[in-house]
């Protein structure tokens, strides 16, 4: 099993920066395939960001690419979330995730594919 909990998230301008970190309890982060989800008000869970166990590979929903970088650090058990020039639209609670997935398969777009949760951390972008 994996315990996760987030922190970093908080209140920021439109155009402005946060970064997001996801820290890992278990000796076996490394296995695990991380990802990100968001959700906003009155809205499903969705789908930001997946990175591999290597950290070889990533994914990004269209929504976030080009702006947000994810990536992993095995060493200290922990992910983390670049999020640039963020927009009101990206306001939402944000929740890291872990599995043991085949990243190849793809399974990490899909939320019911995701065995572990955070408890979220909230992420306001104001206009």
């Amino acid at each position: 099993q994996v315990q996760l909990v987030e922190s970093g998230g908080g209140l920021v301008q439109a155009g402005g920066s946060l970064r997001l970190s996801c820290a890992a309890s278990g000796r076996t982060f490394s296995s695990y395939v991380m990802g990100w989800f968001r959700q906003a008000p009155g809205k499903e869970r969705e789908f930001v960001a997946a990175i591999s166990w290597s950290g070889g590979s990533t994914s990004y929903a269209d929504s976030v690419k080009g702006r947000f970088t994810i990536s992993r650090d095995n060493a200290k058990n922990t992910v983390y979330l670049q999020m640039n020039s963020l927009k009101p639209e990206d306001t939402a609670v944000y929740y890291c995730a872990a599995d043991l997935m085949a990243y190849s398969s793809s399974s990490h777009y899909y939320t019911g594919a995701w065995n572990y949760w955070g408890q979220g951390i909230q992420v306001t972008v104001s206009s």
